[in-house]
């Protein structure tokens, strides 16, 4: 870096500092809300984040049968009280911070659902983080009046500057780096409360699928939650929530470019702490943290063709892919596994619970 750079840096960077703490003193304050609240309890060794995205429908049973809500503290995100599983989990922190949650859009009865469901399972002690910013003064209590749910604010005002002010701006609760979405929230929040091990599940980031732009113009993508069911839908436009303002394509990839560089300032700063963020996320677009996705289970779901009789001629893997679709067997072989079979479902599908790739295995050992 020349010496004019440098100095073109520290200027653009001493504005930037002194815009921030104009704003931070007009806009919010400068209290360390989440700091002040500290930990639900004892922490647990480590806490796992779980996303919405599409492949914690994998990964959510997984957890719930070793159960690790006894072993970590878990925080949810967004509509995941809606979930019948919500009440095992007991996730002892929640986070909104989509202005959804607390200014009027299209989505408001789906967000007073979540409130009233909110308000009456939680019967374990809760906190809920939300924007400190709330211009239209949304009562969250008024909404919430259950005594298990402790509401605290977080600060979202974006600081651009020295990397060690920056670096003790988060230490502090304050500050932020511009983050996109609610799992990066999240990841700050864990490690201002003292968290040194973070696994994220569902956070595949599949922002760019399906993009495409449509004959009217209009920017749109698929968007899959673990929760979706029935078959993928097309591309749908997409808006910026509140106001509902269509992204165009050079606003969107904007957009999202910023929200991975929020996932590599999150890597540093753990780093600088001594913390390890783990993304547990099979396939997830993320490149800045370590990765640490399972394999996939060996048994898995299967699907056959019927014949009139019911009986199962040719089994094709539903889950694992190529290698299945690949080795369909005839299903008297399946017997080196002793495979049991559901009932027939409509349309002559059948499932069960075995891998044709696994059947191969058994056959050629048995063979041998």
């Amino acid at each position: 870096m020349t010496l004019s750079e440098k100095a073109i840096r520290l200027i653009r960077d001493t504005f930037d500092t002194a815009l921030y703490f104009a704003v931070m003193a007009v806009k919010e304050n400068f209290r360390n809300y989440v700091g002040r609240a500290g930990t639900v309890g004892k922490p647990k060794p480590g806490v796992v984040i779980l996303g919405n995205g599409p492949s914690l429908a994998d990964d959510l049973p997984r957890l719930i049968a070793r159960r690790e809500y006894e072993t970590h503290d878990f925080m949810a995100v967004n509509y995941f009280a809606l979930d019948e599983r919500f009440e095992t989990v007991r996730p002892a922190y929640y986070v909104l911070s989509d202005p959804m949650f607390f200014r009027d859009s299209a989505y408001r009865e789906r967000v007073a659902e979540l409130y009233r469901t909110l308000d009456r399972k939680v019967t374990w002690p809760m906190h809920l983080y939300v924007q400190y910013y709330n211009p239209e003064r949304f009562d969250y209590r008024a909404a919430l009046p259950n005594p298990n749910i402790r509401i605290i604010p977080f600060h979202t005002q974006c600081y651009r500057g020295f990397r060690r002010l920056e670096f003790w701006l988060y230490r502090h609760g304050l500050g932020s780096a511009n983050f996109g979405t609610v799992v990066q929230v999240c990841e700050y929040i864990a490690l201002l409360l003292g968290y040194r091990t973070i696994e994220l599940y569902g956070v595949d980031h599949t922002l760019l699928d399906g993009l495409c732009v449509d004959e009217r113009n209009r920017l749109c993508r698929l968007d899959r939650h673990y929760y979706d069911t029935g078959a993928p839908a097309a591309p749908q436009p997409i808006f910026q929530k509140v106001p509902p303002v269509p992204y165009t394509m050079a606003s969107y990839l904007a957009e999202v470019a910023e929200l991975f560089r929020g996932h590599e300032v999150l890597r540093d700063y753990a780093a600088s702490l001594g913390a390890r963020i783990i993304n547990r996320t099979r396939g997830s677009l993320i490149d800045a943290y370590e990765r640490g996705a399972e394999e996939p289970e060996v048994a898995c779901q299967i699907r056959g063709r019927t014949d009139p009789q019911g009986s199962v001629r040719l089994v094709v893997c539903g889950r694992c892919g190529a290698a299945c679709r690949s080795g369909g067997l005839p299903f008297e072989q399946s017997r080196f596994l002793n495979l049991r079979l559901a009932p027939p479902l409509p349309g002559g599908d059948q499932r069960g619970s075995f891998c044709p790739a696994a059947m191969i295995s058994a056959m050629a050992k048995s063979s041998g």
